[in-house]
């Protein structure tokens, strides 16, 4: 017998790797997507004492993917004998290393597409990936959105209903329908990637899953500069990560050791960015991109160039207007022109309450209101950074800010 320690271990890693590929498998067979979900969790419970039993296998996602496959079987052969049942249980039945599409041999990118189909509401398309594809909870998504649980909660149900009401079929759309589905496909991969990001060391390996799964789509559209922009950007996010928590604290960009950074991952990036610029249709995330070039590029924060910074986050904010952008290009307009300059416009998000209860909302004005040496106003706006932050690694970071004032 195992430790327990080590199966849990085996479990979670397992987890963080096969989850989204082992769901879209069984979504492809079942078309069923409460279904896939179930099984795919009853195969991962199941694996605690199996293989506390039995040992870890040597290809956990194998054993998970047969064992969610039989318990689909099982569940079906219980439920009904309905033709269309009986057609799922004869795809299930059939070797699952079946025939590859031609054009996406991954099921998560075909999974993907098909969540991201025009007759969903864009939001709705978005949630719902990220709930299959990763196994993030409904509270993970919501505070993605900034939004409340039952409000993601009801979309997603009508997004699954849609799917099944209006036969939206599990496929790549045609190389014609692609561009349409474009802008769905790449908020996904941000957001997956972002929420890889965004923990301290990325337990579930969403940020590489994404960095994947976005090579992939530039694979797919390479007369797009949009997908060649949103994997510059990740590439340039990820490059710095070696350096974005010490010791369980958040770091902040001003502060990191550059030279840990993976500049060949900074070189790929760049190369890439300009490959899409080079295109003259410029996107939201070619500027984005551009503006972590802007970082990735400066040899020390001081010689950060914070003009080009705030020019490029008003171009976003033409293409998308966004408080969280608003939010980015104040702190660009602080640095380049002043503290003043930047706490106004932050303030003025503030009184709109757009970002009520956004913990960068806080965290932007404590920092700049320290700078400006209103020391009171900085400790009162980071106790409530850190009672909103949401990860320990920033509740750390901005605790010890409030101690140094």
């Amino acid at each position: 017998m195992n430790a327990p320690h080590v199966v849990r271990d085996a479990v979670d890693a397992a987890y963080r790797t096969e989850w989204g590929q082992i769901v879209a498998t069984l979504i492809g067979a079942t078309g069923d997507w409460d279904l896939a979900e179930d099984c795919a969790q009853d195969a991962f419970a199941t694996a605690l004492s199996a293989w506390d039993r039995d040992g870890v296998p040597d290809r956990p996602g194998a054993w998970l993917t047969t064992t969610a496959r039989n318990r689909a079987i099982d569940r079906l052969r219980r439920e009904t004998v309905a033709g269309a049942k009986l057609r799922q249980l004869a795809v299930l039945g059939r070797d699952q290393a079946g025939p590859a599409s031609e054009a996406i041999p991954d099921d998560r990118l075909r999974l993907i597409f098909t969540c991201c189909h025009p007759a969903l509401a864009l939001p709705n398309q978005v949630a719902l990936t990220l709930r299959t594809l990763t196994g993030l909870s409904t509270a993970e998504i919501a505070a993605a959105f900034l939004t409340a649980e039952s409000t993601m909660a009801q979309r997603l149900v009508r997004a699954k209903r849609k799917i099944v009401d209006a036969g939206i079929p599990y496929r790549v759309p045609t190389p014609e329908q692609l561009p349409e589905r474009l802008p769905a496909v790449s908020a996904v991969l941000y957001l997956i990637f972002n929420q890889g990001y965004s923990v301290t060391d990325d337990q579930r390996g969403l940020a590489p899953e994404a960095i994947f799964l976005a090579r992939l789509v530039a694979t797919l559209l390479p007369t797009e500069p949009e997908t060649e922009g949103l994997l510059a950007l990740m590439l340039l996010l990820e490059a710095r990560r070696p350096q974005r928590v010490t010791d369980g604290v958040l770091i902040p960009l001003e502060d990191q050791d550059r030279s840990l950074w993976d500049h060949a991952v900074i070189a790929e990036g760049i190369g890439i960015l300009d490959r899409a610029l080079a295109s003259q249709r410029p996107g939201p995330y070619q500027v984005q991109a551009a503006i972590a070039a802007c970082h990735a590029t400066a040899s020390d924060a001081a010689e950060t160039d914070w003009p080009q910074i705030a020019a490029l986050y008003r171009e976003l904010s033409r293409m998308t207007p966004s408080p969280v952008v608003e939010l980015n290009r104040a702190v660009a307009v602080a640095m380049a022109e002043g503290i003043p300059a930047g706490l106004e416009l932050v303030d003025a998000l503030a009184d709109s309450g757009h970002l009520h209860g956004y913990h960068l909302l806080a965290a932007t004005r404590a920092d700049l209101l320290r700078r400006a040496g209103r020391a009171e106003e900085a400790a009162a706006e980071y106790a409530t950074a850190v009672e909103l932050a949401p990860t320990d690694a920033e509740r750390r970071y901005l605790a010890g800010r409030l101690r140094g004032l």
